[in-house]
């Protein structure tokens, strides 16, 4: 997840929704009751690359931000709509320092960073506003962290400093040192600080390997936030600054760097999405000057130009289009655009047009700010950070309905999520609202955590449990406990 200035950044790759359902008609008639479930699982968590068949039930794995193919969905019936920070609360853990990152899950076990200061930190405040920079970086000595929790218990199994010392660049108020969330391939954990470093630890916390990065710097001290993206034993990151905007790629395995692009950008808080769309597989990289597609080896395909002045949103995938968008709500044009596949070259939509070749659907003001848009059943959902929602007809571009009011609904950083038919949407102030997913705007109920709790990371979906992360604690949601 990701947090700036009033902007925050939901941080950090497939829509498997499609490959999963043929996958499992072609095996039901031909294959052995363990082929199938070696099979589906790797379908289900392709996305985290060369990932070993250990785990028991593919849903139980939440290997990145915002899940197994960044699509921010589960299809488990049995995970809860209803609670508070009591009701269905299976255990909930206190976690130190502040961090922004989403937890990951990998069969029991439960990832966070947390970066912990040895001197005062200034409180964050709710919403959008401005004033938040803070020009000079913490003088104190912190503490970057990667901590692991059991999912049944929400007790610490472990817990690694991977680097020490006062920092050495500056972060907004509502950023935090740790807005990065780690990855996971079943095999180790990789944790991104940005001007720290990359950190891999085996699943037990020992340490695989590392390698530190330069710090740089970012548009008005505001600091980094963009996750790494994780598909097929690579580890991809795009570092946009002010310094010296790049891509880069290292192997999982052993760290090893194995390609390097610079990038025609300044500062961007947007996670890589990568996207597997039936011709070939795509490195996608959001950037307010152009977004660009690489292919694996770091090969331009393809540059869309057209975003807003600041981007955040990963992008998602469903019904073979690409949606990517970016809509700082100070600037004119916030677009959201509907791609298709097999584009190469400039795609920028010429004066006047909504559409072309590539470009199956765009609309200039339907981009979020910091949340990412969702994909789910045919339609694309847009939050917006001050309440409001829209829904599109994945296809078309259609709005069903937009810019619809979440009552007393302000404050939203983090992404929304699918599941059980509805779409959920948690606010800043832990407050959680549920739609009734469809063409027609019903808001169903919401759900309140503590009044004390600050929430801008996504939360995390795993089998039957739902992972929220606040300011100071991980909540384990379980109906019935």
């Amino acid at each position: 997840m990701k947090t700036l200035s009033g902007v925050h950044f939901a941080p950090t790759v497939r829509d498997a929704r499609t490959s999963f359902r043929s996958m499992t008609n072609l095996l039901h008639s031909h294959a052995s009751e363990s082929l199938r479930r070696g099979v589906l699982l790797a379908v289900l968590v392709g996305c985290a690359g060369s990932a070993p068949l250990r785990t028991a039930a593919a849903d139980a794995n939440w290997p990145q931000f915002r899940g197994p193919g960044a699509a921010g969905a589960s299809a488990n019936a049995n995970l809860p709509d209803k609670w508070s920070d009591t009701e269905n609360v299976a255990w909930k853990t206190d976690l130190p320092g502040r961090s922004w990152s989403s937890p990951v899950v990998w069969g029991d076990r439960v990832f966070v960073t947390a970066v912990v200061s040895a001197g005062q930190s200034e409180a964050p405040k709710k919403g959008l506003y401005m004033g938040g920079e803070r020009p000079e970086p913490s003088k104190a000595e912190h503490q970057w962290k990667i901590l692991c929790l059991d999912l049944a218990t929400g007790k610490v199994r472990w817990e690694k400093t991977v680097h020490q010392g006062a920092p050495q660049m500056p972060i907004h108020l509502k950023n935090s040192y740790g807005a990065e969330t780690p990855v996971t391939d079943g095999e180790r954990v990789y944790a991104l600080f940005g001007n720290v470093g990359v950190f891999a630890l085996n699943l037990d916390g020992g340490e695989a390997w590392s390698k530190r990065l330069e710090p740089r710097k970012m548009r008005l001290g505001w600091g980094t936030a963009a996750s790494p993206a994780l598909h097929a034993g690579r580890l991809f990151f795009v570092q946009d600054n002010e310094d010296q905007a790049e891509v880069f790629a290292l192997e999982a395995k052993t760290g090893k760097e194995l390609w390097r692009v610079n990038r025609d950008e300044k500062s961007n808080w947007a996670t890589p999405f990568i996207w597997e769309n039936g011709q070939r597989v795509e490195l996608v990289a959001s950037g307010s000057r152009a977004v660009r597609a690489y292919d694996l080896d770091g090969k331009l395909l393809w540059s869309l130009r057209g975003m807003s002045s600041i981007t955040i949103p990963t992008p998602c995938a469903g019904d073979g289009l690409l949606y990517i968008s970016s809509g700082y709500v100070g600037d004119k044009t916030r677009p959201l655009y509907a791609l298709r596949p097999g584009a190469s070259g400039d795609i920028t939509l010429k004066q006047g047009e909504t559409g072309n070749e590539f470009i199956a659907w765009s609309n200039p003001v339907g981009g979020p700010y910091n949340p990412s848009p969702l994909y789910n059943d045919g339609r694309v959902y847009v939050l917006y950070d001050r309440g409001l929602v829209s829904c599109f007809n994945a296809k078309t571009g259609l709005a069903l309905y937009e810019r619809q009011r979440l009552p007393d609904g302000v404050a939203f950083t983090a992404s929304p999520w699918a599941a059980r038919s509805r779409i959920f949407c948690l606010n800043e102030n832990g407050v959680c609202y549920v739609l009734s997913a469809g063409d027609k705007f019903e808001l169903l109920h919401t759900n309140a955590l503590a009044e004390d709790d600050m929430c801008m990371a996504t939360p995390a979906l795993a089998e039957d449990r739902l992972l929220i992360r606040s300011a100071s604690r991980l909540y384990c949601i379980r109906a019935g406990k």
